[in-house]
C-alpha cells in the first residue's frame, strides 16, 4: 500500500515554505481543518487575494512537478478511469473508499489538491441537490444532471406505482428507454439527494412523506401503512424510534396528540389507532353496526360481530348493548337485526 505522504513530499520539494503551508491549510492535510482564504490571511497579517496568489502559484509548480513524474501520472490515470468507468461522475465516499484500499492516509484533501493542481478532474461541493463528488468534465457533469431530472420527474408521475414496489422494474425500463449504460446510471443517481430510501427499503422521491417522513404525523402513517395493522400509541411511538426514520426520539404523549387530531387516523379500541384507507372508520359503536347494516343488510349477531372485527374492537357486550337500543335497532322474528327506518 503506497503512503501518500511520502508521494506528496516529493511533489512539495519544489514549493516555498509558505507555498507549502497555504497548501496544507487550504486542503486540510495532514489532519487539519480545511481553512479559508480570510482565516490564513489573518494568522499570516496578509490579505486574502495575497494567500490566494499564493495558492495560485504553488498550484502551478505542484502541477508541472507532478507532470514530470511517470508513477503520478499512471496512478492519475487510474483515478480517470475508474471515474470513467461510472460515466464520469463519482460520489467522494464512493470514489474515496475505493482510492484507501491503495493509497494509505488518503482523505479528501490530498485528492482536492491533486484536482486542482492537474485539472484532471473537478469536484462538486455538497449543496442541496447533491452529496459532495467528483466528476471529469462538464459535459459529465451536464449527463448526470440530465439523467437525474429527468428520473425526478418520471418518478413524480408514477408515485403510487413506485410506492407500490415498483421501483426498480420502473428505473430498469428508464435506463433501457434513455441507452444509459446501467452502471454509470446507478452512479449519477448515487449524488443526488431528490432521490432516497427510508428505513423499510422503499425508494422513491425525498420530497415524498413515505419515503423521508418529516413530521410526526407522517411518521405514524408510515409506520402504520408498513405494519398493516392496528397499534396502540405508544406501539406506534416504540416502533418510530426502533426503525430510526431520522436521528429524533419520538415520545408517546406527542404521537398521542397526532393520532387524535388527523383524520387519517382512527381509533379502533382504547388507545388503539388503524388507517382510515385501510378500511377503518370512525365513529361510536352505534355508527359503526348502523352502517354495516346499511351495506350487508339484516344480519345475525354474530355476523354482525365478524364484519366489526375487521376495522374495529368492541366488545360483544358493547355490540349486544346497541342492537337492543330500540331507537335505533329492530330485531326481526329470525333473530337477525336491521336499522330501524325513521
Amino acid at each position: 500500500m503506497a503512503q501518500l505522504a511520502k508521494i506528496f513530499n516529493a511533489l512539495f520539494e519544489p514549493l516555498t515554505s509558505r507555498q507549502k503551508e497555504v497548501l496544507v491549510a487550504r486542503f486540510g492535510l495532514r489532519g487539519k481543518e480545511m481553512e479559508t482564504l480570510e482565516d490564513i490571511g489573518k494568522r499570516y497579517g496578509i490579505t486574502r487575494e495575497r494567500v490566494r496568489q499564493i495558492e495560485a502559484s504553488a498550484l502551478q509548480v505542484m502541477g508541472k512537478k507532478f507532470s514530470a513524474t511517470s508513477p503520478l501520472v499512471q496512478m492519475l490515470a487510474g483515478w480517470q478511469v475508474d471515474l470513467k468507468s461510472h460515466g464520469g461522475t463519482k460520489r467522494q465516499d464512493s470514489f474515496l473508499g475505493n482510492l484507501r484500499k491503495s493509497f494509505e492516509g488518503l482523505n479528501e484533501g490530498y485528492v482536492a489538491l491533486l484536482a486542482e493542481a492537474t485539472g484532471a478532474f473537478s469536484f462538486y461541493p455538497e449543496d442541496k441537490d447533491y452529496w459532495p463528488f467528483y466528476y471529469l468534465t462538464k459535459s459529465d457533469l451536464k449527463s448526470a444532471a440530465g439523467f437525474i431530472d429527468g428520473w425526478v420527474n418520471f418518478l413524480k408521475a408514477k408515485k403510487s406505482d413506485i410506492l407500490a414496489g415498483a421501483y426498480q422494474d420502473n428505473l430498469g425500463k428508464f435506463i433501457k428507454g434513455k441507452g444509459v449504460n446501467k452502471n454509470h446510471a446507478e452512479s449519477y443517481l448515487g449524488i443526488s439527494k431528490k432521490i432516497c430510501a427510508n428505513s423499510f427499503g422503499d425508494i422513491g422521491l425525498a420530497e415524498w412523506p413515505e419515503i423521508k417522513p418529516q413530521t410526526v404525523r407522517d411518521k405514524i402513517y408510515l409506520v402504520l401503512k408498513k405494519g398493516g395493522e392496528p397499534l396502540h400509541f405508544e406501539s406506534i411511538a416504540k416502533s418510530i424510534n426502533e426503525v430510526k426514520l431520522d436521528k429524533s426520539i419520538a415520545l408517546a404523549p406527542t404521537v398521542h396528540n397526532e393520532l387524535i387530531k388527523d383524520e387519517r387516523f382512527v381509533l379502533v379500541g382504547r388507545g388503539t389507532y388503524a388507517l382510515k384507507e385501510q378500511g377503518y372508520e370512525p365513529g361510536t359503536a352505534r355508527e359503526v353496526i348502523q352502517r354495516i347494516l346499511k351495506r350487508q343488510g339484516p344480519l345475525h349477531i354474530h355476523d354482525v360481530m365478524k364484519h366489526i372485527q375487521k376495522q374495529r374492537f368492541f366488545k360483544p357486550n358493547t355490540v349486544l348493548i346497541n342492537l337492543q337500543n330500540k331507537d335505533y335497532f329492530e330485531r326481526l322474528k329470525d333473530g337477525r337485526y336491521k336499522v330501524r327506518e325513521a
